[in-house]
């Protein structure tokens, strides 16, 4: 008998040849070696055989030109142009290929668009971080002044620094052009004829406003070299004046002194540190109204102010932050904390607030970029759902693919049109991630505690969303195109195509990564929550509720104290009344210069010193855990003292009460131990703390609302008696809760933004696993329909199609865990008083992901269960 070989004859080989180009020729003739055998195989089955055949003869068909051997120059035989009419027949293509899949296009479109507008959010919100404070012109060469101090080994870093450090800066260094003291940033009484409002403010030195480049509306930027001068907002101005001319009015702060607006500059924007700066008073004025700042003036050991400076172009703040550093320490009587001042860029004031040394820092920077990568990740989730989907759909493409390929089109006109689809899905995402940006703005807004809008006007907006649409449509179109583009047509022509197991392994491994990025942000928000409730629940040392403070900002209520606390006790409503220097929620400042018996010689600890009325214990209801309480029965308690739990451990008495203790070379003796009150950071340990008695000083009033009275009812009555003693002076009340709730504002920020992010995460992630869900049952539908000839029931075949997605999310799980211990634990290592990462949250993680897996897997599956097997089965 006969042999007949597998392979084409020779004389198919040659015309080949003389009629393909060199590119085609290698895999057309891959393609005939299969048909070739297949069609001898078939020997008895006349219309198989006729039908590999007649699919030999379609490769001798007449071919296009592009692909017929030509002679032409080696440098052009690769390349394959693509004119206008191809890149508008791509386009149509791609148009009606998404109106042939409407709910495919809709799941594309709607993922990208998701995850393009939580990128959007997380860029304007990054751009608004990285851009703080460049609104003044002069930001490169601004600089705060810092100092190091350092208290029994630990450093503590602080910007309240002594006043004569800015004529030193300005007068004997040479890379300094100008210099400006200035008072903290707070609130003053501010009035104009019977108009009382309370507006945020500072005093500062002639040069500041210069300085930082404030915008004038109208009048002089210098006018403050005149004492009596003051320069306002624009807002203050409307505030105050309305539409009428604001120059040359006479406005009168905290009801001391009269000064004459001399001019009005335009307001800061919110990402700037002096934005809610209403007006800037001349410094010399400053220092008439307070005798503390005119002692201030001239010394060195006094730190309770601002102190910025304008560098010289291309001077360096960290060289001058080296010639500076030991100023206080070069002269006499050098304090025993050494100060080492150093200055910190305004480009680092925002971001870098957290220092770990002498002029090293960092800080919401980690943030940031914390944020920023999770953006390109939910994006990247994004651009695995088109991909998954796409590859999905292969089977349906498969044949187009084939003809195409048969009809002479190379794999880079396959890829351009792929890419076309790709792209054209990015565009109208863009047009859906735009409309989603602006809805949800509002609520990105109030999460963040930002005021961000969509730049509709700027063409630098539209010209970056134009180019990150185009890098998004091509990086979620890439594997889909190059999947796609790489199907061999004889696998496709002969109706048995498949795609391979390394296909589906691949659609696997991008899920994991989804479900792993989406469940290790699931595990942080958890964790950040957690910790911010703990610290919330953490004992105060005093009782909040009910408890009201009521800044004073005359004279007037300090003189009267005595009457006062009677009126307000007589309406029935207050429980009790006191003042205090400084708020509850705030340490006012600590001294240094505090000694006692036993004390280790060479030591000095920063101890924080609170001044308050005999009744501040009775209101705020601190705990003295020994010894008494302030009392008006004993006159010797103007030179008592009470320690907080802290303090009488530093000083190693076992029973401090009756102990003397000398504070600035005065002595005082303890008469009680109260339990640690949280003033200050409550995320970290309560410092050493001690109050003693003072009224003339006060600034605050604090008293506590009965449990029975109706909160409305005794605000109104508050209100009144307080204008009774001070009709000028508006009603500045806060609650001690609500104040205390704001050292909070960070980190629930930054919870509410993981949250934010880890719910879109799942979202995506579960699209994603619809797709491959959609992918696999349609692949499976004619196993399905023969199982269920054989008898399976539909839970068996929904267990059949579930088990897979349950290892995969299994997997993500076991991934995410370690990954999200890590970063929180790091995380967490920046708080001192924090939790320790419990089991239960990766168990409860664990299950939810699996609930929303078997979830979203189970619409898929069920369908696929139902499908009648007659269907599933009529082309076999």
């Amino acid at each position: 008998m006969k042999k007949y070989s597998d392979k084409p004859p020779q004389w198919l080989h040659f015309l080949l040849r003389r009629r393909l180009n060199e590119d085609a020729l290698e895999e057309t003739l891959g393609d005939l070696h299969e048909l070739y055998s297949r069609w001898r195989s078939e020997s008895g089955v006349f219309i198989a055989k006729l039908r590999y055949l007649l699919q030999i003869l379609f490769y001798l068909r007449p071919l296009p030109d592009s692909l017929k051997k030509k002679t032409v120059p080696d440098h052009f035989k690769s390349k394959t142009t693509i004119n206008p009419a191809m890149f508008k027949s791509s386009l149509k293509i791609a148009w009606r290929q998404l109106l042939r899949s409407k709910g495919y296009a809709a799941i594309n479109i709607g993922g990208l668009a998701v995850g393009m507008a939580i990128v959007l959010m997380i860029g304007i919100w990054v751009w608004d971080e990285l851009s703080f404070d460049r609104y003044h012109k002069n930001h490169h060469r601004l600089a705060q002044a810092w100092q190091m101090v350092n208290f029994d080994g630990n450093n503590s870093f602080y910007n309240s620094v002594p006043v004569p450090l800015a004529a030193e800066l300005r007068s004997k260094y040479a890379d300094i052009e100008a210099s400006s003291v200035t008072t903290n940033v707070k609130e003053f009484m501010v009035g104009y004829n019977d108009k009382k409002l309370m507006q945020t403010g500072i005093f500062a030195e002639a040069s500041f406003p210069d300085m930082f480049s404030f915008e004038m509306k109208e009048g002089d930027i210098h006018s403050l070299t005149d004492i009596q001068s003051v320069l306002v907002s624009e807002s203050t101005a409307k505030a105050f004046f309305g539409h009428e001319p604001a120059i040359g009015k006479t406005i009168r702060i905290n009801d001391k002194t009269d000064v004459k607006v001399t001019g009005i500059y335009k307001d800061l924007p919110s990402n700037s540190t002096f934005s809610e700066v209403g007006f800037v008073g001349a410094w010399p004025l400053y220092v008439q109204l307070d005798s503390y700042a005119k002692t201030a003036e001239q010394e060195w050991d006094e730190n309770s102010f601002q102190v910025f400076a304008l560098l010289k172009e291309g001077s360096s703040s960290t060289q001058l932050s080296g010639k500076i550093r030991d100023i206080r320490m070069h002269m006499e009587n050098p304090p025993p904390y050494k100060p080492a001042f150093f200055l910190h860029p305004m480009s680092k004031w925002h971001l870098y607030s957290d220092f770990t040394g002498w002029a090293e820092s960092s800080g919401m920077i980690k943030l940031v970029r914390l944020f920023a990568i999770a953006g390109i990740f939910i994006l990247l989730l994004a651009c695995i759902n088109f991909m998954n989907l796409s590859t999905a759909r292969s089977e349906k493409r498969a044949k187009e693919v084939g003809i195409r390929k048969t009809l002479g089109s190379k794999k880079i006109q396959l890829l351009y049109q792929f890419f076309s689809e790709s792209v054209l899905i990015a565009f109208l995402s863009l047009l859906l991630c735009l409309l989603l940006a602006q809805l949800a703005l509002p609520f990105f807004n109030n999460v963040t505690g930002k005021n961000m809008h969509l730049p509709w006007d700027n063409w630098i907006f539209w010209l970056a969303m134009v180019l990150f649409t185009l890098v998004t449509g091509l990086l979620a179109g890439s594997y889909p195109a190059l999947f796609l583009s790489s199907f061999r047509p004889v696998r496709v022509l002969k109706g048995t195509y498949r795609t391979g197991t390394g296909n589906v392994f691949s659609r696997k491994i991008l899920v994991v990564f989804q479900f792993t990025v989406s469940v290790a942000l699931i595990i942080g928000t958890l964790i950040m929550g957690m910790q911010i409730d703990h610290v919330k629940d953490r004992p105060t040392g005093y009782h909040q509720e009910r408890l009201l403070e009521i800044t004073m900002h005359s004279s007037k209520l300090r003189k009267s104290y005595d009457a006062l606390r009677a009126d307000f006790l007589k309406t029935g409503m207050v429980y009790d009344m006191a003042e205090s220097v400084g708020s509850i929620t705030s340490d006012f400042g600590g001294s240094t210069a505090i000694s006692w018996k036993g004390k280790t010689p060479g030591t000095s600890p920063l101890i924080m010193a609170s001044q308050v009325t005999h009744d501040f214990g009775n209101t705020v209801g601190w705990n003295i855990m020994t010894g008494r309480d302030f009392s008006r029965q004993y006159v010797a308690d103007s030179t008592s003292v009470i320690l907080n739990e802290e303090a009488a451990k530093l000083m190693g008495s076992k029973d401090p009460v009756n102990g003397l203790i000398n504070i600035s070379g005065k002595e005082f003796r303890v008469i009680g131990v109260i339990s640690n009150i949280i003033k200050g950071d409550p995320f970290r340990p309560v410092p050493p703390s001690l109050f003693t008695l003072n009224y003339k000083s006060a600034t605050q009033v604090i008293l506590r609302i009965k449990d029975d009275a109706s909160t409305g009812k005794a605000l109104a009555a508050i209100e009144k008696i307080f204008h009774q003693y001070s009709l000028a002076e508006p009603f500045d009340f806060k609650f001690v809760d609500d104040k205390y709730a704001t050292k909070f504002t960070t980190e629930v920020r930054i919870g509410k933004l993981a949250g934010f992010f880890a719910a879109f995460a799942i979202f995506i992630s579960l699209l994603g696993l619809f797709g491959l869900a959609s992918f696999m049952a349609a692949r499976r539908t004619k196993e399905i329909g023969i199982r269920k000839v054989l008898g399976a029931n539909i839970l068996q075949v929904w267990t059949l199609l579930s088990r897979e997605f349950i290892i995969l999310s299994g997997i993500a799980f076991i991934i995410a865990s370690p990954i999200a211990y890590y970063f929180m634990n790091n995380w967490l290592a920046n708080y001192q008083y924090r939790i320790s990462i419990p089991v239960w949250i990766f168990i409860a993680v664990a299950g939810v992901t699996v609930f929303f897996t078997l979830l979203t897997v189970s619409l898929q599956a069920i369908r696929a269960a139902m499908m009648n097997p007659v269907r599933s089965m009529r082309n076999e």
